[in-house]
C-alpha cells in the first residue's frame, strides 16, 4: 500500500464553506464557492525522532531449572538488547542458576536466529515444544518461579515471531503464578518487567502498571531507591501510565528516573537522553510545550558537549527542540532551528541522503514552512524529496506517490491548480499500476484531484471522481466510517455547485452528521460546520420546524466552543 502521508489535507487548501454562508443568498450557485471542509479540524502535530543513545542497563532472566526437548535444551534468558549489568542471586545453587541462564539464552537466540532467516515455522515449533513441556510440569503441580520464567520466555519468543495470539493467555498464566510467589524469588523482578512490557504491548495497561510497580518495589527493597537497576522498570511504568491516560503520574516517574541517573551518572550523562526524550514527548502530547522545551534543550546540550556541535545527533536533538518551539508558538524560531538541524545532519553524513527518517524530516520542515507562510521554500524542499526519491527508487516507484501528493498540495495552496492536477494524475497512474484502480489507497489522491478539478470549475468531472471515491471507501471501510464521511463531505460541496437536488444533498449531509456523531461524539466541534450546512438546505427546502431543532443544537455547540472558534 502506498503511504498516504500528506503535507496538507486537501480541505485545508480551501476556504471553509461555512465562511460563505452569510453571503450565499446574494450569489448564484455557480458564483458561490461550495467548499469541502476538514472532517476534523487539523492541527500541526509535532513529529519527534528518537536520537540513538548509548544504552546503559539491561534486565536479565535467571532461573533454577531446565527442560530438554528432542535431546536439546530449550530454555532462554531474555535480555533487553542492551549492555549487561551483573546481579546477585539468592539461589543456593549458583552454578545451576548460571547453567540455566545459558540454556535460556540459547533458546532465545535460536528463536531470534530462525526469525531472522525467515524460518518462523521452526521457531514456532520450538516454542510449542517448550510450552508442552512446561504445561506437563504445571499439570503435575509445579507452579513456581521456574515455570513462570519458562512461560515468560515462550511469550517473548512469540512476540519475536510476531504471533501475538497466544501471548495474552501466556501472560495470564504467568500472572496467576507470580501472584502466589514471594518478592524474594530470584527471578521475579525480571519476569515482572517482561510481563509489564508485554501487557503494555497488548494494550492492557492496568496489568502492565501492576507488574512494573511490583518490580520496582522488589528492586527498591533489594538495592535501595536510587540504584540504576530501577531505571528499566521505572521507564516501563512511566510508559504504561502515559498510555493509560495517567499523564501526571507518568511525568512524575520520568522525573524520578532522571533524578536517579543524575545522582549516579551526573547531570550531563548520555544515559539521560532516553528518559528526557520520553518526558519531553509526553509533555508535548499533554499540551505543555513550555515545559517540554527544557528536556529537549538538555538533550541538545548533552550531545553538544559529548560529540561537538557538528555531530548528527546534535541535528536530531535540534529537530525535537524545533518541534517544541513550534508547539509553543515560536514557529519562526522553529524553522531556523530545523533548517540548521538538517544542514548538520547532511554535512555530518549521519544518515544516507535517501534515509526515510531524513526524508520525513524534510517533509516536516516543508509543512512548517507552509504553516508560517513561506510556501515557496517549503515547495523547494518537497521538490528535493521528489528528486531524491526518483533518483534512488525510480520515477514509477510507488513511494513517489507521497511526494507527488505533497507537492500537489503545495501548488494547490498557491492556487496553481493546473500543476496540482498534473501531479495528482501522475500520482494516480503510479498507484493504479501498483495496486489497481479499486484499492482504497488510491482514494486519497483521487479526492484531492476532485477538489482540484472543482477549483478549476470542472465540477462534473470532479463529481464522477468523488462518487468513485465514495463507492470504493464504502466497500473498504463500511458506509458509516470516517473515510466515507470525508468523501461525502467533498461530494456535497461539489453537488451544491452543480445545483443537484437539494433534498438528496440534505440526505448526504445527515449521513455526514451521523458519522461525525459516531466517531467524535454528539457534542463534537466537528459538527458545527455540518449543522450550518444542514440548516442552509432546510431553509432552501422551507422545512421550518426541523430547522428550529438544528438551530438550537448549533447555538449550544457555538457557545460551548466559543473560545476556540474565535482563534
Amino acid at each position: 500500500m502506498v503511504s498516504s502521508t500528506c503535507l496538507l489535507p486537501s480541505a485545508t487548501l480551501l476556504t471553509k464553506w461555512a465562511n460563505q454562508l452569510s453571503s450565499q443568498s446574494s450569489l448564484s450557485p455557480r458564483e458561490s464557492t461550495w467548499q469541502c471542509v476538514c472532517f476534523r479540524k487539523q492541527k500541526r502535530k509535532p513529529k519527534l525522532y528518537l536520537i540513538p543513545s548509548r544504552h546503559f542497563l539491561s534486565t536479565q532472566v535467571d532461573s533454577v531449572s531446565s527442560l530438554e526437548t528432542s535431546s536439546k535444551k530449550l530454555m532462554i534468558r531474555a535480555t533487553s538488547g542492551v549492555s549487561e549489568v551483573q546481579r546477585s542471586t539468592s539461589s543456593n545453587n549458583v552454578n545451576e542458576m548460571k547453567e540455566f541462564e545459558m540454556e535460556l539464552q540459547e533458546l532465545f537466540n535460536e528463536v531470534k536466529a530462525l526469525v531472522k532467516i525467515g524460518n518462523e515455522r521452526d521457531a514456532m515449533e520450538l516454542l510449542r515444544a517448550n510450552y508442552v513441556a512446561v504445561k506437563e510440569e504445571m499439570d503435575s503441580g509445579l507452579k513456581g518461579i521456574e515455570q513462570a520464567a519458562v512461560l515468560d520466555i515462550i511469550a517473548l519468543g512469540y512476540m519475536a515471531v510476531g504471533d501475538l495470539k497466544p501471548v495474552a493467555a501466556l501472560l495470564d498464566m504467568i500472572n496467576k503464578i507470580v501472584d502466589h510467589l514471594t518478592d524474594s524469588d530470584p527471578l521475579l523482578d525480571s519476569v515482572l518487567m517482561h510481563l509489564g512490557s508485554m501487557y503494555s504491548a497488548l494494550g492492557r495497561f492496568e496489568n502492565a502498571i501492576l507488574a512494573h510497580q511490583r518490580a520496582v518495589r522488589i528492586l527498591e527493597n533489594r538495592y535501595g531507591k536510587n540504584n540504576t537497576l530501577l531505571i528499566t522498570p521505572l521507564l516501563g511504568l512511566a510508559k504504561s501510565f502515559g498510555s493509560d491516560g495517567k499523564a501526571t503520574k507518568a511525568i512524575g516517574v520520568y522525573e524520578r528516573t532522571v533524578t536517579i541517573l543524575e545522582w549516579n551518572r551526573g547531570s550531563e550523562s548520555e544515559d539521560l537522553v532516553v528518559p528526557l526524550f520520553s518526558l519531553g514527548k509526553l509533555l508535548l502530547k499533554e499540551g505543555k510545550a513550555d515545559e517540554a522545551e527544557l528536556p529537549f534543550t538538555r538533550i541538545l546540550n548533552i550531545y553538544k558537549k559529548i560529540y561537538g556541535e557538528k555531530d548528527g545527533r546534535v541535528g536530531m536533538a535540534m529537530c525535537s527542540l524545533a518541534n517544541a518551539k513550534c508547539s509553543k508558538g515560536d514557529a519562526g524560531e522553529a524553522v531556523d532551528i530545523y533548517k540548521n538541524a538538517l544542514r548538520i545532519i547532511k554535512e555530518s553524513n549521519y544518515m544516507a541522503i535517501d534515509n526515510s527518517i531524513l526524508e520525513n524530516m524534510r517533509i516536516d520542515l516543508a509543512e512548517l514552512l507552509h504553516f508560517v507562510g513561506r510556501g515557496e521554500e517549503g515547495r523547494e524542499l518537497l521538490e528535493e524529496c521528489l528528486l531524491i526519491n526518483e533518483r534512488y527508487k525510480g520515477k514509477n516507484h510507488p513511494s513517489m506517490a507521497t511526494h507527488l501528493i505533497n507537492l500537489a498540495a503545495s501548488y494547490s495552496r498557491s492556487k496553481n491548480y493546473v500543476e496540482a492536477e498534473r501531479l495528482l494524475r501522475t500520482c494516480l497512474n503510479i498507484m493504479e499500476e501498483a495496486v489497481g484502480s479499486e484499492d482504497q489507497s488510491i482514494t486519497f489522491p483521487m479526492l484531492n484531484l476532485a477538489v482540484t478539478l472543482s477549483q478549476l470549475n470542472r465540477d462534473e468531472e470532479a463529481e464522477k471522481i468523488a462518487l468513485k471515491v465514495l463507492r470504493i471507501r464504502e466497500n473498504a471501510f463500511g458506509k458509516d466510517s470516517l473515510p466515507v464521511g470525508e468523501a461525502l463531505d467533498c461530494l456535497v460541496s461539489i453537488q451544491a455547485r452543480l445545483e443537484r437536488d437539494d433534498g438528496e444533498i440534505l440526505g448526504l449531509l445527515k449521513r455526514v452528521m451521523t458519522i461525525q456523531e459516531k466517531e467524535f461524539g454528539s457534542s463534537a466541534q466537528e459538527l458545527i460546520v455540518t449543522l450550518q450546512k444542514i440548516i442552509h438546505f432546510l431553509e432552501k427546502l422551507e422545512m421550518k420546524d426541523e430547522k428550529f431543532k438544528f438551530r438550537r443544537r448549533l447555538a449550544l455547540l457555538r457557545e460551548r466552543y466559543k473560545q476556540s472558534l474565535s482563534l
